[in-house]
């Protein structure tokens, strides 16, 4: 039964890196630890992965940041910033959480002096749940509101109306030679976005929030009760779900671009979107805007890609599932852009206005700009439920990793308390931050909106990346970091993910955090400045989860022994337990930190344990080789 041993060490067979193990034969169920859950299916990481990815972003944040910025153009800087920030950035959040099959807090066993940075990850998450569920609320509303023959928002005439009120349909059937001047008059779908759906008129300002508005604080229990029942029992309800959420929006953004396109005035708008001006290219405005739309877009930092890759098997080829997920969002965001600009363009021909006059950004696009679109076509209910109904797709997925990756951290810090009972301390948390958001539910809930958008997640969520990078790699160490990979993949990572890694990412990065803080400028909504104290305010949310590093690093020290240098030294070095979170996995250096293990060689006692010798410790065997050079080198 040994006689093939030797031979299988003298002939390492390469693992096939293409096919990930999950797809080949074999019973692999043993890799899976059965306590915290796994994904049930071959496609619940990757699918999990693009609905997170591709959001509400991709829809109203590209293509307005593309037209304003060189148009065609804006791809080339788009790109170059992907190969540089967005892949590098996200297949070592892949890595981390594959590992160590830990959440954004626990994983820091890789260098406990920061964890703060963990901590600094959740609170960001938290305050971006809050808030992004409210955008859903607000989503939900629009799509019961097109249950109906005719839109709310087609007419003036309504009580919600005021004198400036201008119907189009008024302007068409009146045939006047006569040029309309509109620039004092407001479309209805603006006055029902704002005086109907906010109720904006009802707040004085941020200081004065108003009355609830019982309608939207009805959808938003709505939406979290949807995303509670959806992340129920963890990975294994969230993964299936996803199979819906992160397909069916790509069926309606291709008839809504097949819609678009073939409307009388489209090519007016795609034109607006697409044509290159290449002179913006020199503007370091236009860079700095392709990193932020890379940056936010992908999702890095937020915990949910360490938390989503967490729950694979330990040889899952996150390398492929990489390059899938980061060029899909890219090629999403770009098709998003001629659905949305194709309605545009014909939009401004039925109005007899410029392009530009119509293209808004974020929520002006989703609720007052499309909608009104929508008005102008036939069976204009059918077209606004199958935008609106993309739009809760788009959302619910990125809620879905959010929640996911809160309910993960804590529990993975509490395992014996929390995992038995994770879908009550779900229920708890949902809980939590519904209240939370109510204040978003009030007459002037979109000025806390506006100012939980721009300040939870900005220079705060830099200063997390920029860190863990900077840890993973100095504090670390990259030739460590890349033999994991080694151990985990069947290969190291190459030249240019080294590169990035070491300089081109954190360099960036640091480049755009000096961009934020260098042009920063105070919050405001329409024509609606905010408040001193309001700016102050926001300017803490981001502080306070940068201050979770230092906090972090004084609690690792001070349960260190020994002087200051010696405990800070014994802080950074990875936690004794670090590394592979199941046993026949721990192969090579990580069988040493095992309790009960006393073998000089420990990978034998690995191999005689679990029989035989597959192409993964193969590849064991060798990291083994390489770090006795290492030894060897050190000592001489």
């Amino acid at each position: 039964l040994l006689s093939p041993m030797p031979w299988s060490l003298a002939q390492p067979v390469t693992p096939d890196l293409l096919v990930s193990p999950s797809s080949q034969d074999g019973d692999l169920g043993s890799e899976c630890p059965e306590d915290r859950g796994n994904w049930t299916g071959r496609l619940d990481f990757l699918l999990s992965c693009i609905g997170y990815c591709v959001g509400l972003g991709n829809v109203w944040r590209f293509p307005y940041r593309a037209y304003t910025n060189g148009g065609g153009a804006f791809l080339v800087p788009y790109f170059i910033m992907l190969a540089i920030c967005g892949i590098p950035i996200f297949f070592m959040e892949l890595s981390l959480g594959q590992f160590s099959s830990l959440g954004p807090l626990a994983v820091w066993k890789i260098s406990p002096l920061f964890k703060g940075v963990g901590m600094g990850t959740i609170l960001i998450v938290s305050l971006v749940a809050i808030y992004y569920n409210m955008i859903i609320a607000y989503v939900l509303f629009y799509l019961f509101a097109s249950l109906t023959s005719d839109l709310p928002w087609q007419h003036c005439g309504n009580w919600w109306n005021t004198d400036l009120c201008l119907d189009h349909h008024v302007i068409k059937a009146g045939n006047s030679t006569l040029p309309v001047n509109i620039s004092n008059t407001v479309s209805p779908s603006e006055e029902y976005w704002s005086r109907y759906v906010l109720h904006i008129q009802g707040s004085s300002g941020i200081g004065d929030p108003g009355r609830i508005r019982w309608n939207l604080c009805l959808c938003l229990l709505l939406s979290w009760t949807i995303v509670y029942l959806c992340i129920l029992k963890g990975v294994k309800s969230s993964g299936k779900v996803v199979y819906f959420t992160a397909t069916f929006p790509y069926l309606i953004l291709v008839m809504l671009l097949i819609r678009g396109v073939t409307l009388e005035g489209a090519w007016k708008g795609i034109q607006f979107y697409l044509t290159p001006q290449f002179d913006h290219l020199l503007s370091s405005k236009v860079w700095i805007e392709a990193a932020l739309q890379i940056f936010y877009s992908l999702g890095v930092g937020f915990g949910g890609l360490l938390t989503f890759a967490s729950y694979n098997t330990f040889h899952q080829n996150i390398y492929r599932d990489t390059f899938i997920v980061t060029l899909g969002n890219a090629i999403t965001s770009i098709l998003a852009g001629f659905a949305i600009f194709s309605v545009l363009g014909y939009m401004s021909q039925e109005l007899g206005v410029p392009v530009n006059q119509v293209a808004k950004a974020g929520p002006g696009l989703a609720f007052v700009v499309y909608p009104q679109a929508m008005t102008m076509l036939p069976l204009s209910p059918f077209w606004s439920f199958l935008f609106f109904f993309m739009l809760l797709t788009l959302g619910l997925d990125s809620q879905f990793a959010f929640m996911e990756t809160i309910v993960t951290a804590v529990t993975d810090e509490f395992p014996y308390y929390l995992r038995p009972k994770k879908a009550s301390f779900s229920a708890v948390i949902c809980i939590a931050l519904f209240l939370m958001g109510l204040i978003l539910t009030t007459e002037g809930g979109m000025y806390w909106l506006v100012l939980l958008d721009d300040y939870s997640a900005g220079f705060g969520l830099m200063v997390v990346v920029i860190t863990t990078c900077l840890v993973v790699t100095r504090v670390y160490g990259m030739k460590r970091f890349c033999r994991d990979i080694h151990m985990m993949l069947g290969f190291k990572p190459g030249p240019y993910f080294r590169a990035c890694w070491m300089v081109l990412s954190p360099a960036t990065m640091m480049a755009l955090l000096v961009y934020n803080i260098v042009k920063y400028q105070p919050s405001e909504y329409g024509s609606y400045r905010f408040p001193t104290w309001a700016e102050v305010l926001g300017i803490l949310m981001g502080v306070l989860s940068c201050l979770m590093i230092p906090m972090g690093m004084v609690v690792a020290v001070l349960q260190e022994e020994g002087t200051l240098w010696e405990r800070v030294q014994q802080a950074s070095r990875p936690a004794m337990d670090w590394g592979p979170s199941l046993e026949e996995n721990r192969t090579g250096v990580y069988v040493a930190s095992l309790a009960g293990s006393q073998s000089p060689k420990p990978l034998m006692v690995h191999m005689r344990k679990y029989g035989g010798i597959t192409s993964y410790e193969n590849t064991a065997i060798e990291v083994d080789r390489e770090m006795e050079e290492d030894d060897d080198d050190e000592s001489m």
